[in-house]
């Protein structure tokens, strides 16, 4: 491996119970651990809503300070890999002193290789282009997947949805005297045409919806009984989604809005019809018949410029 990459796949988020902070700063041999303050841990774990049913994955774990953290005050399974033998030494011992040496793992694995399927959380302190480079094995998760980025977020369109910044004292990498939490959760895959049955009294009229997204942030139009309606860009939270749009439907002006979970290639939720004062809620599913690519932005300014004139 790079020896450069190895420095950057060892800045880890780590915890050491038995020994000063120092020594885990100076690892063994050429590399340069970087461990992430104690109090920025937990709010990383926090921000993550981490808990007994969760299984943690630390990339680059460095002593271990995270998944110990989150087993035990948190109760979840965690899993630390990292390439160093005296940092892993450290992990595993510091494992055992805290009681957590059955939730707590940590094994000698290159980051790359590391199977995170089984993963609800994922935690990394790595430089941008490390967290690029594993953005696509990130997408590819389980939808509601939360990976919770120390310092460095994605460098990419990739939009956290959440951020916090915390003063970190006596910190001197990245910016110093600053910490940077970035959350991020791995959205559904709505791109595409969906078709749905709905009654409206003794009737049933076919509905159809059409999708683009872009990471988590979908866009699209809605069609039912000749009318057609604006679905206004919302945000899916992992599998979840709500979105309104107005159509015409036999004669009437509905305002509807829906609400749902995505389960592969269905939806399966609740729409609520209203007009004026009245409303209607009924169950509601959509089926996907022709899926489309999810885009990565590529070729337009980040989100948060867009609304600048070009």
């Amino acid at each position: 491996m790079n020896p450069v990459k190895r420095v950057i796949g060892r800045m880890a988020v780590g915890l050491l119970l038995a020994a000063p902070i120092a020594s885990a700063q100076e690892g063994e041999g050429d590399v340069v651990y970087v461990p992430t303050p104690q109090h920025v841990v937990e709010a990383m774990l926090e921000m993550a809503k981490v808990g007994p049913s969760d299984t943690l994955i630390d990339l680059g774990s460095g002593d271990g300070r995270v998944v110990i953290t989150a087993a035990k005050k948190h109760g979840a399974q965690g899993l630390g890999v990292d390439l160093d033998r005296y940092l892993l030494k450290l992990a595993n011992a510091g494992a055992r002193k805290e009681g957590v040496g059955d939730r707590a793992r940590f094994l000698e694995q290159n980051l790359f290789e590391t199977d995170l399927s089984a993963a609800t959380v994922i935690t990394t302190y790595l430089l941008p282009e490390m967290n690029l480079k594993l953005q696509p094995k990130f997408l590819a998760l389980r939808p509601g997947t939360r990976i919770v980025a120390h310092d460095y977020d994605f460098d990419s369109n990739w939009t956290p949805d959440a951020r916090k910044v915390m003063d970190a004292p006596g910190k001197t990498v990245g910016e110093p005297g600053k910490s940077y939490i970035y959350l991020y959760i791995v959205p559904a895959r709505m791109a595409g045409e969906w078709q749905s049955q709905v009654r409206h009294g003794g009737r049933v009229v076919p509905y159809r919806f059409s999708f683009d997204q872009e990471f988590q942030f979908v866009e699209g139009v809605a069609s039912a009984g000749g009318s057609e309606g604006k679905i206004p860009e919302f945000r899916l939270a992992g599998d979840r989604l709500e979105f309104t749009t107005r159509l015409v439907v036999q004669g009437k002006a509905l305002d509807h809005r829906f609400a749902g979970q995505v389960k592969g290639d269905r939806i399966e939720g609740t729409m609520t019809l209203e007009q004026g004062a009245a409303q209607r809620e009924q169950p509601w599913t959509a089926r996907l018949v022709r899926a489309r690519a999810v885009s990565d932005g590529s070729g337009r300014p980040p989100r948060q410029y867009r609304h600048l004139k070009q």
